[in-house]
């Protein structure tokens, strides 16, 4: 996709209409409201039911074990990303691969709502990790396209729309926390009927709000390419499909394999992936300085996710063993803590989004952006291991230690997560634009493929080194990325 294209495509949204932004971005904002309602309701008690007992209405399943699996699902969520990535920009363009995703998301969660085996649980995990990876990436590459490469507006629209991500993220775990107890399928379910309302609401509004955004392919493949590449595919699917059928029924290939396996997958694919883009002869050489930019702010997410990611694992098995669930007079949910980061996102984003535009040229670099985003979440990690400091491992919990922990992390994501978006639409090659938002999300991949291994080593007695150690590292590599900041902005060739 040219600059011109991109020009022209800016141009047929309609440029006010929500909140002094373009008007697609009501419909994109509701979109991913709704998505991220099913995905975080869903995922809000998905530990939980896995480990607690068949008698609880849960799985039975080991606890450690558990706890990697999710951070693998986690991480193949964001894996597939780049499945969905590359079909946008040459098969579908990004609206349909968002109207596709979310019907799978639902099948997904429709299947976790009924009552079933294991077998059930992972063919809902195949659906929701597909249609997720088709979604999650090409609804943030729309957003991208709704504003000009000169439009200073953004970063604020990319707030914005973190906004509705998070927004979504609050209310469902308040909602599915309540009746998980009563059935973890009524939980699921719900997380179903939040999918279906935002595919509703994106195909209700896209044509009137979002002109030609996500409806151009970037790199269409040829008809014969198209018919090569869908014949690879189908004898792919069956080629895995007889593998995973031979090795698991033989016991070769097993949960901890599995794990390792994506654990490899996770570091390799981006590694791979930035080779593919910077040697590609649709990249320019403004695009490969730009490319070398973008290393070192992947690196520096890949450290952030790693510890923002463990609120759904270790923080919240923290929250329902460690911590004191009767507190003022009420019983709290272990799932509402999950609730907490959105909430605080929702109420800073728009301070963050007022003070970068109120800072003008003043505003920190996207380098300088990330490094304090590290030095948050590694401060996040040291005051979680206060309490075991001052009251031992043995001691109930405050829970205000969990909220202040969440709270510390969120500053961090705010420099992050939406400067982040907003980055890699502008440091992103033409030709690879769609994938280069799936690259960034793979960073979320690298880091629960991570901590799919290292949440194995966390137990009460090493409670204190688990958080320091990681809290640690994540302080000691925003420190570097700080001093290396004037570095990285010389390779961004005019952008900031």
């Amino acid at each position: 996709m040219s600059n011109i294209n991109r020009q022209k495509i800016a141009e047929s949204v309609p440029q006010k209409g929500f909140f002094g932004h373009p008007k697609g971005l009501f419909t994109l904002f509701f979109t991913e409201f709704w998505e991220r309602f099913s995905y975080y309701g869903m995922k809000a008690i998905l530990v939980y039911y896995m480990y607690y007992e068949v008698s609880q209405g849960g799985l039975g399943m080991d606890k450690t074990l558990s706890l990697s699996i999710v951070s693998i699902y986690g991480s193949l969520v964001y894996m597939s990303g780049i499945i969905g990535g590359w079909l946008a920009d040459r098969i579908f363009g990004a609206s349909r691969a968002v109207f596709i995703g979310g019907i799978l998301i639902m099948f997904g969660h429709i299947a976790l709502a009924i009552p079933g085996t294991i077998t059930l649980f992972f063919v809902s995990m195949v659906l929701i990790v597909l249609g997720t990876g088709l979604l999650k990436p090409n609804v943030s590459t729309v957003v991208g396209e709704m504003y000009s490469e000169t439009d200073n507006r953004r970063d604020a629209g990319f707030s914005i729309f973190y906004m509705g991500i998070n927004l979504g993220a609050f209310i469902s775990p308040l909602i599915v926390g309540s009746v998980y107890k009563q059935s973890f399928h009524l939980g699921f379910g719900i997380a179903a009927v939040g999918m279906f309302l935002g595919l509703i609401m994106f195909m209700a509004t896209k044509k009137k709000n979002l002109g030609l955004a996500g409806q151009t392919v970037g790199n269409p493949l040829s008809p014969a390419e198209r018919k090569k590449v869908f014949t690879i595919i189908g004898l792919a699917v069956i080629v895995i499909a007889i593998i995973f059928a031979i090795t698991i029924t033989k016991g070769i290939l097993t949960f901890d394999i599995f794990v390792n396996l994506i654990g490899i997958l996770g570091l390799l694919i981006p590694t791979l992936y930035f080779i593919v883009m910077y040697r590609s002869k649709n990249t320019t050489s403004v695009e490969r300085s730009r490319l070398l930019a973008y290393i070192p702010l992947f690196i520096a997410s890949v450290m952030f996710w790693a510890i923002q990611e463990q609120g759904s694992t270790i923080l919240a098995s923290y929250a329902d063993t460690r911590t004191q669930l009767n507190f003022a007079g009420i019983t709290i949910s272990p799932a509402w803590f999950q609730s907490l980061n959105p909430l605080f996102i929702i109420t800073l984003a728009p301070v963050f989004a007022w003070m970068w535009v109120k800072l003008g040229k003043r505003e920190p670099t996207i380098p300088q952006k990330f490094s304090i985003a590290l030095l948050f979440a590694g401060l996040s990690f040291i005051v979680i291991l206060l309490p075991a400091y001052f009251g031992g491992t043995d001691s109930m919990v405050n829970p205000l230690w969990l909220v202040i922990s969440y709270l510390v992390c969120v500053l961090g994501e705010l420099c992050l997560s939406p400067v982040g978006l907003s980055a890699t639409t502008k440091l992103a090659p033409a030709a690879f634009s769609a994938q280069t938002m799936s690259l960034w999300f793979l960073s979320s991949a690298a880091a629960q493929a991570i901590n799919a291994q290292i949440v194995k080593f966390y137990t009460p007695e090493t409670e204190m080194a688990y958080f320091g150690f990681i809290g640690g590292a994540s302080i000691v590599l925003g420190i570097i990325l700080l001093m290396l900041s004037p570095k990285i902005q010389g390779f961004m060739k005019g952008i900031r």
